[in-house]
């Protein structure tokens, strides 16, 4: 009988994992109702790398893609890239990307990671920002782990309809609609 319970709860985290990459060994735990050991006991027999690997593969791989800005110009880390189509970035708020006083993350940073994805999933050579409409949900604070999604979602002939919407761990935070124009 534990024998299934295994298999089974081997094949969820597997699932967990491949919808969700960047959850942590205690999310999993949490979601999965056992033990921190348990899941790592299951990653290892599973091939399953930790989350600092599995980011980092990731990361690798996308960068390789990119083709409107150089690699070094994404804001955050650049996690999946599909040409035309879609992207994931991630960034984590740092003391120097908040206001003193409030310690609210300054737009601008925010603004930037969304901005710079939706050029990277241009499948073109060079590419410019055309129209951005962009709306911050909820104030972002220092630690905040910020994971941006970005979806092609028409093109017309040289002009790419990019959405972009921003979670932290718990809600959306930001979204954005950009009119990307192609310059080849």
């Amino acid at each position: 009988m534990a024998r299934i319970q295994k298999k089974h709860r081997q094949q969820q985290l597997i699932e967990k994992i491949q919808s969700s990459p960047f959850l942590t060994d205690e999310e999993l735990a949490r979601l999965l109702d056992v033990s921190v050991q348990t899941i790592r006991l299951d990653r290892l027999e599973l091939g399953i790398p930790e989350l600092r690997e599995r980011t980092k593969l990731m990361a690798e791989d996308a960068q390789t893609k990119v083709k409107a800005i150089s690699k070094g110009e994404v804001v955050g880390d650049l996690i999946d890239l599909v040409l035309g189509k879609s992207g994931i970035s991630m960034m984590v708020v740092t003391p120097e990307m908040v206001f003193e006083k409030t310690q609210v993350a300054r737009g601008h940073h925010v603004f930037s990671q969304a901005n710079s994805l939706a050029l990277a999933v241009i499948d073109a050579p060079a590419a410019v920002t055309g129209v951005a409409n962009i709306k911050y949900k909820v104030p972002i604070k220092i630690g905040e782990k910020l994971v941006a999604k970005a979806e092609v979602v028409k093109q017309r002939g040289n002009k790419y309809f990019i959405w972009v919407k921003t979670r932290n761990e718990a809600q959306e935070v930001f979204r954005a609609k950009f009119i990307m124009v192609s310059l080849d």
